[in-house]
């Protein structure tokens, strides 16, 4: 575990030192993921790592516990004094690698609210990437990510089909006309297509800041450096 939280820290230190806005810790390798509900070891883990990164950074610090683990991400936030969350599965229900999930928006703010967390900024993704979404193949994104707004939602994530895609241009720009939230581009950022989505709220970039581009592999410090120099000065 120290191990862990030491290269949470480094990287987290490189992602500052480049000037990146905020910073997002997400158990992503922790595969194959559990369903909704994680284990106490999980809540725990997440909570020492991200507490560290953000005393360390002392930049904005979001948290996302896979998969779809939205009340424990908000204790966890709220333990770590953390500023965001990232939740799947809010408005309208999808079927992921992990089964269905089902919307959590009323139970996930009604918690936040008993904990005393209303600080904690909710960023929600609709039309998640990796998930079949037939089920609701009647309702469009925008309808989504209004249902989003209606439920309350602080921010939209839009992604693309699967990590690393991006999102699709005329998506963004349907929901930025159509809502008043923050609009988030999740996924498939790079430096060869920042330019696309510069009025976006904001960026969420993981891949691209990896080693070959690979999402396990270990954060690329020139990877991040060119990312933030494009995005600053262009």
């Amino acid at each position: 575990m120290r191990a862990i939280i030491e290269k949470a820290v480094q990287e987290g230190k490189i992602y500052k030192n480049a000037g990146v806005h905020g910073v997002m810790v997400e158990n992503m390798h922790d595969v194959p993921y559990v369903k909704s509900k994680v284990g106490p070891e999980i809540v725990a883990s997440m909570t020492a790592i991200s507490q560290r990164v953000k005393e360390e950074t002392k930049l904005p610090c979001g948290i996302q516990i896979l998969s779809g683990a939205n009340q424990e991400a908000i204790a966890v936030a709220n333990a770590a004094s953390l500023d965001f969350v990232r939740v799947e599965g809010f408005v309208f229900a999808h079927i992921a690698d992990e089964g269905l999930m089902e919307s959590c928006a009323g139970q996930l703010l009604r918690y936040r609210k008993m904990i005393g967390a209303d600080n904690i900024l909710v960023f929600t993704d609709v039309k998640k990437k990796h998930c079949s979404h037939a089920v609701t193949s009647d309702v469009d994104i925008v309808a989504t990510s209004k249902a989003a707004e209606y439920f309350l939602s602080d921010g939209i994530v839009v992604t693309g089909a699967a990590t690393g895609l991006p999102a699709e241009r005329h998506e963004l720009d349907s929901i930025v006309e159509a809502t008043e939230l923050p609009v988030l581009v999740g996924s498939g950022v790079t430096v060869n297509n920042v330019s696309e989505f510069r009025h976006a709220s904001g960026m969420i970039v993981g891949s691209h800041f990896k080693k070959d581009g690979v999402w396990s592999n270990f954060v690329d410090k020139e990877h991040v450096h060119q990312f933030m120099r494009s995005v600053l000065h262009e």
